[in-house]
């Protein structure tokens, strides 16, 4: 038990971090959304700043799903689960698999599209040109951030009879 816990410890922090890297991206929108109001100011043309945006907002997206999910920000159906009583501890279960089933699915998924991109050097179609593997690895790292973060709670939850996620907003009683 002791060894999950430090194993526990670590994937918490791969949490943190992939939230800390969606905050870096929601910043480069910001600087990408300042210069390209700078570069219609001066006259100038930065070509491929929607695409660059674009790019950085889907890395953020997908990058904070794993923190999100143990910070209790994503929709749970707290209100069922409170009524659940003795049953509630099965419903997790059954919610924390078909969630680590479902996000193990679209992380596959989204390292396959992200490696037969790169073999088939698929570039985008705006502007930019830019090898979509390339921005596709942020939503690839996030998909599989999310399945372990699943797979996480659900281990929890059988060996501990607790998961990890703790909302920060309305106290559950």
């Amino acid at each position: 038990m002791e060894f999950y816990k430090r194993i526990a410890r670590f994937l918490d922090g791969l949490y943190l971090a992939g939230g800390v890297l969606a905050a870096l991206f929601l910043i480069a929108i910001l600087v990408l959304i300042i210069i390209q109001m700078a570069a219609r100011w001066t006259g100038q043309v930065f070509s491929g700043a929607p695409d660059y945006a674009g790019y950085c907002m889907a890395a953020a997206s997908f990058l904070a799903f794993a923190h999100a999910l143990n910070r209790g920000s994503h929709i749970r159906v707290s209100i069922l689960l409170n009524v659940m009583g003795k049953y509630r501890h099965w419903l997790e279960l059954w919610c924390f698999a078909v969630g680590a089933v479902a996000a193990s699915y679209l992380a596959w998924y989204a390292v396959k599209a992200t490696s037969w991109s790169h073999k088939f050097n698929d570039i985008s179609q705006g502007q930019d040109a830019t090898p979509l593997w390339i921005p596709q690895l942020g939503m690839s790292i996030g998909a599989i951030l999310l399945a372990i973060c699943f797979w996480d709670n659900l281990i929890r939850l059988v060996l501990f009879k607790e998961h990890a996620i703790r909302s920060e907003g309305i106290k559950e009683h």
